[in-house]
């Protein structure tokens, strides 16, 4: 009977956030102030939480040495100054050089691929495994020319989700600094505003979001530069066109959880094919074993069990936050499920399961 009546508690609850949200859709014009206000701020905080679990390792360990914090943040900055200066000086005009060649060579890349499509179809070995009624090299044009399409809508979306410059540039160093000053105090000012009696449970809570937080970021940005260094010599030893280019735009796209890594192989072989179908052969050869040391060597190293998420979870997520919130949606959707999942199953634990496991009192016996 207990049972019966947490049950129907539960889907009261259901009940009324179900009808909380009808109602909410009617009036959303009270939303739209919040939601114009949460497109402009987004960015500059995805960056700033992004870099705060990349640096905070750094900046504490700097205050461990008794270094004052806002020192070892100004410092930290100004090292990543340098950085980006010694980029624009040493990497960026061989960067620059390839995407204006490629801008300029781009009519010649479709001319090329198709002529080597074209070369394939006459070739004895696929005009024996081909039906004659089939023109693969047309079929595979007209893909190439949607996948572009579609990449040009992409483009502009991302172009539109880094829109605002100016604010996310000076917004962004703004709010990464009093992150990094702060340091774990967010967890607990977070913590003060449950329950007294729930104080234990929150800081568990938070205190897992966190090291989960942590550890995604600073291991897939370490998993992607891994991914990134083996590639690149890949290329280099194949002789692929536009190896840096296509290093970085891998790396990148490896960002997204797993379609990252197959859309990323489409222009690699493209630029193979290019070449020759012999480079764009080893260029798969290339990319296959990077992302098996990738995926059997150094990501289980570097996660753990940290990223227990299934692969076909991983598809289903990142489709649907495509489709709800497009590249922000991509990006936001593994960590936003991460902290949703260890959320959910704390509250089952409290709520639920301990009360469903809970065995019913006997009634003491008249006499004892």
């Amino acid at each position: 009977m207990a049972k019966l009546n947490l049950f129907i508690r539960i889907c009261i609850a259901v009940l009324l956030v179900l009808g909380i949200i009808y109602v909410s859709s009617l009036v959303d014009f009270i939303f739209t102030p919040i939601i114009s206000l949460f497109s402009v701020v987004i960015v500059p905080l995805m960056l700033a939480v992004f870099f705060y679990y990349l640096l905070r390792p750094l900046i504490d360990y700097l205050a461990s040495r008794r270094l004052n914090r806002t020192v070892a943040i100004l410092l930290v900055y100004l090292v990543i100054a340098v950085l980006l200066l010694g980029f624009t000086v040493g990497v960026w005009p061989s960067l620059q050089n390839q995407l204006v060649n490629l801008a300029n060579n781009m009519p010649g890349v479709f001319n090329a691929v198709g002529e080597q499509l074209t070369k394939l179809e006459d070739s004895d070995l696929l005009s024996k495994l081909i039906p004659a009624d089939m023109n693969p090299a047309s079929q595979l044009m007209d893909y190439l020319n949607k996948g572009f399409s579609l990449l040009t809508v992409y483009v502009s979306g991302l172009f539109s989700f880094v829109s605002n410059f100016a604010i996310v540039l000076f917004t962004f160093p703004i709010l990464l600094f009093y992150m990094l000053k702060e340091g774990g105090k967010f967890g607990d000012k977070l913590v003060s505003f449950f329950p007294k009696r729930y104080h234990e449970e929150g800081a568990s809570v938070v205190a897992e979001i966190d090291g989960v937080m942590s550890s995604f970021i600073v291991g897939r940005v370490l998993v992607n530069l891994a991914l990134g260094v083996l590639m690149y010599f890949g290329f280099l030893l194949i002789g692929l066109p536009y190896a840096l280019l296509l290093t970085l735009v891998a790396v990148l796209m490896n960002f997204i959880p797993f379609i990252g890594a197959i859309l990323s192989t489409v222009p690699i072989f493209i630029f193979g094919l290019i070449e020759s179908p012999s480079t764009a052969i080893w260029s798969i050869v290339v990319v296959l074993v990077a992302q098996q040391i990738q995926d059997n060597l150094v990501a289980p190293y570097i996660f753990g069990k940290s990223m227990d998420i299934h692969p076909l979870t991983t598809i289903i997520l990142v489709l649907a936050g495509g489709d709800f919130g497009g590249i922000i949606g991509i990006l936001l959707i593994i960590p936003v499920y991460m902290m949703l999942k260890i959320i959910t199953v704390k509250l089952y634990e409290l709520f639920v399961r301990q009360r469903w496991e809970k065995e019913p009192e006997v009634p003491a016996e008249a006499g004892d």
